[in-house]
């Protein structure tokens, strides 16, 4: 595990790969940096490849110190510091939108970024009244109804979906105590709000990955970075949905290393 402090003097965790440049990823919401080891691990022969465990997801933090977007943001940047060479980023979903900020607030650290379907504002706010319910069923103790409203209400999954998320969560002791984190976390991209005029000023090549099989406001939100990004390409997974790291790693695996073969400089 790689590590180093953050600039407020939290630790900041990574689990390392392989050798040569390097491929920084960034975690979707209520998972670990266990969610990309498979495609990681298949770039690890020609790329070093690190897989930050974000804080707010980190359960040995405290709330107070895990909830800050902009801290998260800051221990991505410092990573980025501490290697000899600008970065390519991996950000998925949530991960994708701290990715996005890390880009704007240090361009010259990153070669360039692979994003699959960052939830970014582009209108209304994600959350709305779902947020209003999800953190009223995080008070009452009902952590199982407030991601269930979560995955129904705001990323647009199909009901028998978003029920079986909350029955998971409402049994797992972990799924229990990240809930507040998520919901949370929707409201950190609400406050933040409509981005692409920042984004606009990213100079860097950017991938975009959308899944043939995810809710289409994601597929809106790609189509609002595609029309502002400088250097924007668009893929569709076929066949895949918001979870493609976990259901076809070799061929992430295969897209991010033909993008990194034209941004990074090998030896």
């Amino acid at each position: 595990m790689f590590t180093l402090n953050s600039p407020d003097g939290t630790e900041v965790l990574a689990a390392v790969d392989g050798r040569g440049p390097v491929i920084l990823f960034l975690h979707a919401g209520m998972d670990s940096e266990t969610a990309w080891a498979r495609p990681a691990r298949r770039l690890a022969d020609r790329f070093r490849t690190l897989r930050v465990r974000r804080r707010r997801y980190r359960l040995d933090l405290t709330d107070e110190v895990a909830r800050s977007l902009a801290s998260e943001v800051d221990d991505v940047a410092a990573l980025a510091r501490a290697m000899d060479a600008p970065v390519l980023l991996v950000g998925h979903s949530s991960g994708a939108v701290v990715a996005l900020e890390a880009m704007v607030a240090a361009p010259s650290s990153f070669a360039g970024a692979v994003l699959y379907e960052p939830p970014i504002v582009t209108g209304p706010p994600l959350g709305g009244e779902a947020l209003v319910r999800a953190r009223a069923a995080v008070a009452a103790g009902k952590p199982g109804a407030a991601i269930a409203g979560f995955v129904r209400d705001v990323v647009g999954m199909p009901g028998w979906i978003a029920r079986a998320a909350g029955m998971y969560a409402a049994v797992s002791p972990r799924m229990r105590a990240l809930v507040p984190r998520q919901v949370e976390e929707l409201a950190a991209i609400d406050e933040l709000g409509n981005r692409l005029d920042a984004y606009a000023r990213i100079d860097s090549p950017v991938l975009l990955l959308g899944g043939e099989r995810s809710p289409a406001n994601l597929a809106h939100r790609l189509d609002a970075l595609a029309a502002v990004l400088p250097h924007a390409e668009r893929r569709t997974l076929r066949k895949l949905g918001h979870d493609g790291n976990r259901r076809s790693p070799g061929m992430l695996a295969g897209v991010i290393a033909e993008f990194a073969d034209r941004v990074l400089n090998h030896d």
